[in-house]
């Protein structure tokens, strides 16, 4: 199976071993979004701002793959903390309109730069 890398600056680079996304098997792989400022580095507090954030990030990878947020077909949510799940709930509902993604919602203890939410996709390319 051939594997194509899809990398943007519109999204923060990866901060160790992998890609922001790899395309096989007519599917997108992204790797966990972190709420992380492509152009900055910074991490907002809150988790409506991490969320928004880290949507947008992934936003530009799925779309740098020529994708839209419509072909996402399975999203991996991850949380700090469960009891900011209406909030990203909320927020996740304004990316996803229509056609809206399968998804699971975990709970983990901790995350890299200390996040309160990473999301992960998969998409299906056309």
């Amino acid at each position: 199976m051939n594997k194509k890398i899809v990398s943007t600056k519109k999204a923060p680079g990866a901060i160790g071993p992998y890609n922001q996304g790899n395309i096989a098997g007519g599917f997108l792989f992204t790797s966990g979004q972190l709420p992380i400022h492509p152009e900055t580095g910074h991490v907002p507090e809150s988790i409506g701002e991490q969320t928004k954030l880290v949507l947008e990030n992934l936003k530009a990878i799925i779309e740098e793959a020529g994708c839209s947020l419509e072909d996402v077909v399975k999203c991996t949510v991850y949380l700090k903390n469960f009891n900011d799940f209406p909030t990203m709930n909320s927020i996740y509902a304004t990316y996803f309109t229509n056609n809206q993604p399968a998804r699971a919602t975990v709970e983990v203890t901790k995350m890299a730069k200390d996040a309160l939410v990473e999301i992960d996709a998969i998409a299906s390319v056309k």
